[in-house]
């Protein structure tokens, strides 16, 4: 058994899969409008004729009724009209039956985020999207331009209300009902708006002021969709594996105490009467990055032969860790009274590529878990998870883009499936029927072993001087003695650049800090090096590994 330590939806019935709902009713249209076609003339006979069964296309009418009808003119008028009708409320129930279909799609979506200033605009984002095949698409925000953009595509899309916005939307229904009428009324129906998620990971935040009025603020958006009759967009919020207090056995899962009563127990039951989604975000490379001793990197990227996790509490059988952190999830949700809630992953993903103490983040790996995972969900009938066997499972993917301009870690800007000019960071087929042999070769995977040695934090940029000295000043405040050795006559001072300056502030910032959280990043102007810039007296402070 692996211990683990890491910190959707129900079964929906199954046509039978000869069954397509377009083909099934075209004899049954056809046989009407012929029976209406055929129906003779008054100057024939003075019979009408009545339909007591529904004749297949091609079978003759051969058991004629008197009617009682003085006017059989007018009869036949009415049966033709009654045929009419009855089509059009054939047609109508095909095109709700795609709807319906559409809005169940196993095929992912993408995640569409704009943190990079070298990102393509959104017209130009929103073809990647169709030549991707996407499905549907989530968004950040509710950007206009991008709204515009996605106006007469086939993509289901996702906005979102601002983190910041939650606060003053839980407590005044006009500015509510005013959010709605100007980023989803606005728009429909030529952008096919489904969802609305408010905030992004608000349980996550160390800052708790938020977490009681994230309900209320998803219940005046309902409420502002009601009003405004749009009844098709479901309401939810994004949530991180953190709301869990315990994940493993999966069987043993609990939401935290200080959420599960305020916050978690008010939320299901919202979702619950609206029939709307738990949407979970699942990274199985923060759970295996935490720990690759004892979780196997195969039983990660949906790539186990061999190795099964089996749950001592339910006896269910586990052969990848995506399935083992969404089935604790439904049982956490369970323990709640809340056992039928669907889960929407919005988002998950693996990244491309990552800071040097990152460990399995590389192109190869991202390749398998998004493709093994497409597979897993498009694959029919569908396999859901051990604790929701053929469940269907919507999902999004993380991300479209690789955005330059993330804060955090360098994975955090290396998960996109294009790079910013638009070319693939590796083969991806959404529908999940592409072999592995038909994509091109991946590169070998480089640092799947964790990091060993120095790593040094320097400037990585010289083009902006102003921003530079700004985070030079920065890291110098942050710490007694921190930026010491390049003052004036210090050993580091000389040479005497702001590119220099900072890349020794830098390092010394980081290693003082990086125990407690820091990363190498400032705001884009610093990198990680495995080559040391010391020079003569000069050493730079370094982070081993």
């Amino acid at each position: 058994m692996i211990p683990l330590s890491f910190l959707k939806p129900q079964n929906k019935a199954r046509l039978p899969k000869q069954f397509h709902p377009f083909k099934a009713f075209i004899p049954s249209i056809s046989s009407l409008w012929n029976t209406a076609s055929i129906l003779p003339s008054p100057e024939k006979t003075p019979l009408a004729f009545s339909l007591t069964t529904k004749p297949h296309c091609g079978e003759k009418h051969t058991t004629p009724k008197k009617s009682a009808f003085p006017n059989p003119q007018r009869t036949i008028a009415k049966t033709k009209m009654a045929m009419l009708l009855l089509i059009q409320l054939l047609l109508s129930f095909i095109l709700l039956f795609s709807i319906s279909s559409a809005t169940f799609s196993p095929q992912p979506g993408i995640c569409y985020g704009q943190l990079g200033d070298n990102l393509p605009p959104p017209r130009e984002s929103v073809s990647h999207l169709t030549s991707l095949h996407a499905k549907r698409v989530k968004l950040y925000d509710a950007n206009p331009a991008i709204l515009h953009a996605l106006q007469h595509t086939r993509l289901q899309v996702s906005v979102m209300v601002p983190n910041d916005l939650i606060l003053n939307i839980s407590s005044d229904q006009t500015l509510a009902d005013k959010w709605v009428s100007s980023n989803v009324a606005a728009f429909l129906p030529n952008t096919r708006i489904r969802y609305i998620l408010v905030g992004n990971e608000i349980i996550s935040s160390t800052t708790n002021a938020t977490w009681r009025h994230l309900v209320p603020a998803m219940r005046r958006i309902k409420h502002a969709l009601k009003s405004l009759g749009i009844r098709k967009v479901k309401v939810g919020t994004s949530s991180a594996m953190d709301v869990l207090q315990t994940s493993f056995p999966p069987s043993n899962a609990a939401f935290r105490e200080d959420i599960a009563v305020p916050v978690m127990k008010p939320m299901l039951k919202f979702l619950n009467r609206t029939k709307s989604f738990f949407f979970l975000d699942v990274y199985p490379f923060f759970a295996w990055s935490s720990d690759p001793v004892n979780i196997n990197l195969d039983y990660a990227l949906f790539e186990s032969n061999n190795v099964t996790v089996t749950d001592p509490g339910s006896g269910l059988v586990y052969t990848n860790l995506f399935d083992q952190m969404v089935d604790a999830v439904y049982f956490a949700m369970e323990k709640l009274g809340f056992p039928s809630i669907r889960i929407f992953v919005a988002e998950t993903g693996w990244p491309n590529g990552g800071d040097l103490d990152q460990i399995g983040a590389n192109v190869y790996n991202a390749a398998t878990y998004n493709r093994n995972f497409i597979k897993k969900v498009t694959r029919k009938p569908h396999v859901g998870t051990p604790a929701r066997p053929g469940s269907l499972l919507p999902s999004f993917l993380f991300a479209l883009f690789n955005e330059n301009q993330k804060s955090g870690p360098g994975t955090e800007r290396h998960f996109g499936l294009l790079h910013p000019n638009g070319s693939r960071v590796f083969d991806i087929d959404l529908s999940g029927q592409t072999p592995e042999s038909g994509f091109r070769p991946l590169p070998a995977p480089e640092n799947n072993e964790k990091f060993k040695g120095k790593i040094w934090c320097v400037a990585a940029r010289r083009d902006n001087v102003t921003a530079l000295a700004a985070a030079l000043s920065y890291a110098c405040s942050q710490g007694n003695g921190t930026c010491d050795p390049i003052q004036t006559r210090g050993k580091c001072f000389k040479p005497g650049s702001v590119f220099w300056h900072a890349s020794y502030a830098f390092s010394a910032y980081w290693a003082q800090f990086k125990k407690i959280g820091a990363t190498c990043y400032f705001n884009g102007l610093a990198t990680q090096t495995a080559e040391d810039p010391s020079y003569g007296s000069c050493k730079f402070p370094s982070v081993t590994l």
